[in-house]
């Protein structure tokens, strides 16, 4: 049995890590922390069945406790809700989805509680990733990355111990606004960075991903958890997103991660590694694939 609790757990990340627990059945759910989906979250707590759940409004918090008063759950609010979430003592466990750097203080507590972290939050390694890693390495606790693309590169490095990275090759999918012009994106609208042709995510990392800044916060996010040089990733477009991420070795070898655009893929890795389990919903299909096509990012198209 898996013991866990979910930051964000109305968001993309944890409404699919909250798939998982369903389908798996062997996964227990402790404590919940959402923003403002009060509804959801009410959900949530009715069918998980959660000790612990945590917003961020006191007024929120007090409208949940009334809508759940025949659950035996506490409700809490603000970051002392969210502290007490990420350190409830039977949780293994902490998915950490929420967005921004309000991730970062609950990372700590829980890495000082000896919590596992399935980190989906990039902000904390971005801004204090010189902080967070050596934490982490003293209080023996791992840090299982759930990006997609952070997982193809643990997983490629998965028996390489002791071999070194020569480059470490991160792929994006190019988002929405792939091979428009300078004169199209003038003219792009909110809606129109929003139509991700590959996967469904939350809107803040569907916007960071049509602009691409989400992938400068993955390079970043790389550097500490792999322990490398910046000058030692590359940013590489793979439009199909069929390859997740590839490690090249100092030989020359290049490992490579593929899957279908499916984020529950890492959220269940980082759960379960090192162990996989099954996991219903499409496999990858190379004859109907036909080809798998890799781009420079586009530096000249910027508005």
């Amino acid at each position: 049995m898996k013991n866990i609790a979910i930051l964000g757990s109305t968001g993309s990340i944890g409404t699919q890590t909250l798939e998982i627990v369903r389908e798996q059945k062997d996964i227990k759910v402790w404590a919940l922390a959402a923003g403002k989906n009060i509804d959801l979250l009410e959900k949530q707590i009715r069918e998980f069945s959660p000790k612990l759940a945590a917003v961020w409004e006191e007024s929120d918090a007090k409208d949940l406790q009334l809508r759940v008063k025949d659950l035996p759950v506490q409700v809490c609010y603000g970051m002392d809700g969210l502290l007490a979430v990420s350190t409830i003592p039977q949780a293994e466990i902490l998915v950490t989805a929420i967005v921004g750097m309000l991730g970062l203080r609950p990372t700590v507590a829980a890495i000082r509680a000896k919590k596992c972290i399935a980190l989906a939050n990039k902000e904390t390694l971005v801004t204090a990733g010189h902080l967070i890693m050596p934490l982490a390495e003293e209080n023996h606790v791992s840090i299982l990355p759930v990006d997609s693309e952070h997982s193809a590169i643990f997983q490629a490095l998965n028996g390489e111990q002791g071999n070194r990275i020569h480059k470490i090759l991160l792929t994006a999918s190019g988002g929405p606004f792939r091979g428009k012009t300078r004169e199209e994106l003038a003219h792009m609208q909110l809606e129109d960075a929003l139509k991700h042709p590959n996967w469904s995510m939350g809107k803040k990392i569907t916007i960071d991903s049509a602009t691409m800044i989400n992938k400068g916060l993955e390079v970043m996010e790389a550097r500490w958890l792999f322990g490398t040089d910046l000058d030692q990733i590359e940013v590489l477009v793979q439009p199909q997103s069929v390859i997740h991420s590839m490690v090249e070795f100092e030989d020359g070898s290049v490992i490579a991660q593929l899957g279908v655009p499916d984020m529950r893929l890492p959220i269940q890795y980082a759960l379960y590694y090192p162990k996989r389990m099954p996991l219903s919903g499409k496999r990858l299909d190379f004859s109907a694939l036909g080809g798998i096509t890799f781009e420079k990012p586009d530096r000249k198209s910027v508005v």
